[in-house]
């Protein structure tokens, strides 16, 4: 074929550089497949870069999206540690990390949509670069400002600079904020994870191991937090009077869930448990990556957990979920009717965002350790009653 008579096919599975199916010329026999989903169709660049949770969060506008858009092509782009989060996500075409190469060949592509939900200059920055009929979310202006994209995102944009919105009147879920950030229909659709078969199978294999009992509840407790805000974890006293006030109750298994940054509390945490306690504790590794720790949190019937990105994987992988707040805005996090979201009533001084506390961390003495066994009391007996009925 000569360059003249060359058409690159409109075709998803079509590089450029290889046959996408082994001896087959998409150029000269047509295109090896059927299905109506191989259309680029408007292609569409989701920028959600920075805090893990936040990740996790925004997938939950992909259905809006495809929804919007049904014959689209999804890219997304975001930093390596939380690349992880997309696998195996049925709704995403590309995903890239967040890197020079990335940017390069994003910048080379011309964008029907871009989507940026981050409020920081180097994802507003590279906002601006790219090229895209239509850009929503946040941009950059001259004077290096991160300004809206337009009356859609002027909500979340005050939510921001506005601390009385932000932590005294909002009622909205971040996911509800986001979806009208980039001009989506709001279902109140859920976050999107998926485990892939080899995890699955992994999962099969570990419950083996562990000897999984699926007449017991297993309550498992995300003890900590990133680096970033080290005051949103309880402290190791209060996990260790919490776990040993549950474990009156035969039918309760434990399991401690963490990051490597997590590694030094929980062997603190099992330590301080009794000796019978622990016998019914299964400390996962923490050093395993994040695809392995949401596997360990998946053999859960409960995840009792502060406002992290362990918390928002658990409400992805639709455990019933005990969130407890402090420092961060309670009002912003949906469980999608699986759990409770214990906060500090009355406390004047929360939410707040704050990185380090001028009050001794009243928030955290407020946790209602009570409340917790109570509700995962609750959460036992009826999960026993549906079982005698099944």
């Amino acid at each position: 074929m000569r360059f003249s008579k060359l058409t690159i096919p409109a075709c998803k599975k079509f590089s450029g550089y290889k046959p996408c199916v082994a001896y087959h010329n998409c150029l000269t026999e047509g295109c090896a497949y059927d299905s109506s989903d191989k259309n680029i169709g408007k292609k569409i660049l989701i920028i959600s870069l920075d805090a893990l949770g936040n990740v996790v969060l925004n997938t939950s506008i992909l259905q809006a999206v495809k929804k919007k858009y049904p014959e689209s092509t999804i890219y997304w782009i975001t930093q390596s540690s939380s690349k992880p989060i997309l696998n195996n996500n049925p709704y995403i075409d590309h995903s890239y990390e967040w890197n020079d190469e990335s940017r390069m060949i994003l910048r080379n592509i011309e964008f029907d949509v871009l989507m940026n939900g981050d409020k920081s200059v180097y994802a507003c920055a590279f906002a601006n670069e790219v090229k895209s009929a239509e850009k929503f979310g946040f941009l950059l202006d001259k004077n290096g400002k991160i300004i809206p994209s337009g009356e859609s995102a002027m909500y979340n944009y005050n939510l921001g600079i506005d601390d009385k919105l932000k932590f005294r009147e909002n009622t909205r879920s971040g996911s509800d904020i986001i979806h009208e950030t980039f001009e989506l229909e709001f279902e109140r659709n859920e976050y999107v994870f998926n485990f892939s078969e080899d995890e699955i199978d992994f999962m099969e294999k570990y419950k083996v191991q562990i000897n999984y009992d699926p007449q017991k509840v297993y309550v498992g407790f995300n003890t900590g937090c990133s680096n970033l805000f080290p005051n949103k974890k309880m402290t190791v006293e209060q996990h260790i009077e919490l776990i040993n006030s549950l474990s009156v109750y035969d039918n309760l298994k434990f399991v401690l869930l963490g990051g490597k940054e997590d590694t030094d509390r929980n062997v603190k945490i099992f330590e301080g448990l009794t000796k019978e306690t622990q016998d019914r504790v299964l400390y996962t590794p923490t050093n395993m990556g994040l695809r392995s720790g949401a596997c360990f949190m998946n053999i859960c019937d409960i995840v009792i957990t502060g406002d992290s990105f362990g918390m928002h994987l658990a409400i992805a992988l639709k455990k019933y979920v005990i969130a407890w707040f402090g420092l961060s805005c309670w009002s912003e996090i949906d469980l999608y009717d699986r759990g409770e979201k214990l906060f500090p009533e009355g406390l004047e001084c929360a939410p707040c965002w704050k990185k380090q506390c001028p009050y001794n961390l009243e928030c955290i003495e407020m946790i209602d350790l009570s409340k917790i066994t109570e509700l995962v009391r609750k959460y036992t007996l009826v999960k026993t009653l549906i079982s005698n009925k099944n």
